[in-house]
């Protein structure tokens, strides 16, 4: 099989080189008394986050790419939608299930994210015949949390560094693989949940596939209940989960501070805009897209892949 290297050159580096660039300068005047010595430290971060972002792109050309509406018959523009009845009813499905294979197991962060690469590099391999290999660095913080409080992760697609904002618990494995995506070249959010749940449940490791399960009912409990924090909670506490599951689906939908609310109010409505300009559908592509696709794939008569991948 071929094999591909992005080097991700950046992601080795100490601290977040967008990070050093805007910092920098700020840095340098409040402690130093002069911008210079900042500029100069900045201009070099650029440097090296140039560089390795040539590099990226230059191997990234060699790249098979997923054509999704081939491969699963389905992808941003065609997707079946998901009637609410069937919604509920998958609910209460994924809810059983994973009080059945529950596990408590938990791995290491750095361990966990280079078992999740793997298995993401031989899942995107077994459909386009190339193993594209990428660090499994993550960092622990950027200036990236405070634009976006309401994030778990993120990357930096430019750059391919990720960064993983707090302990996501159960869902980690697909936080992880999520952003992993992302950081293969896969800039569209729809492509980076469907790619990270397929890839985890083809896994067969157990902590794996709770975590891509978990994720499934999570997306489906916030199609269902929108913006609505209260019916979000109401339908987790319904569903007679283990009280471990019951804890982790809550604490995704906090009771915000007021600079996290403020934040996020703003920081979503452009967030969203800013999917729908670069083809996308906006936010809803993490939950309603994310599982019409599940249900467009499970139901394509042309798709190139098992449709049984889409079942659990």
């Amino acid at each position: 099989m071929e094999e591909i290297r992005i080097p991700n050159d950046a992601t080795y580096a100490p601290v977040s080189l967008t990070d050093i660039m805007a910092t920098a300068p700020l840095a340098s005047r409040l402690f130093l008394g002069a911008t210079l010595p900042g500029r100069v430290l900045s201009a070099a971060a650029f440097g090296m986050y140039a560089g390795s972002a040539v590099k990226d792109w230059m191997s990234r050309r060699q790249m098979k790419w997923i054509d999704f509406d081939l491969e699963f018959g389905a992808d941003i523009k065609s997707l079946q939608g998901m009637p609410d009845e069937a919604r509920r009813d998958e609910i209460k499905r994924l809810a059983t299930r994973l009080n059945d294979i529950y596990t408590d197991e938990r791995v290491p962060r750095a361990e966990l994210a280079k078992a999740v690469n793997g298995h993401l590099t031989e899942y995107m391999a077994s459909i386009t015949g190339q193993r594209v290999h990428t660090s499994s660095e993550i960092r622990e913080f950027t200036l990236a949390k405070l634009v976006f409080p309401f994030a778990m992760g993120v990357c930096d697609i430019i750059s391919g560094d990720v960064a993983l904002f707090k302990d996501t618990g159960m869902f980690e494995a697909h936080v992880i693989c999520h952003e992993f995506v992302h950081r293969k070249g896969y800039w569209k959010e729809l492509h980076a949940q469907a790619l990270s749940y397929l890839a985890l449940m083809s896994s067969g490791d157990p902590l794996m596939v709770q975590s891509a399960l978990a994720e499934r009912l999570h997306r489906q409990l916030k199609s269902i209940a929108g913006e609505d924090h209260q019916e979000y909670h109401d339908l987790v506490d319904d569903l007679a989960l283990r009280s471990e599951l019951a804890s982790e689906l809550h604490s995704l939908r906090p009771d915000a501070g007021v600079y996290e609310s403020s934040v996020s109010l703003v920081m979503k409505k452009m967030y969203d805009e800013r999917m729908k300009l670069t083809g996308q559908n906006g936010l809803s592509d993490y939950d309603v897209g994310f599982t019409n696709f599940l249900w467009s794939f499970q139901r394509s008569p042309g798709a190139r892949q098992e449709r049984w991948q889409a079942e659990f």
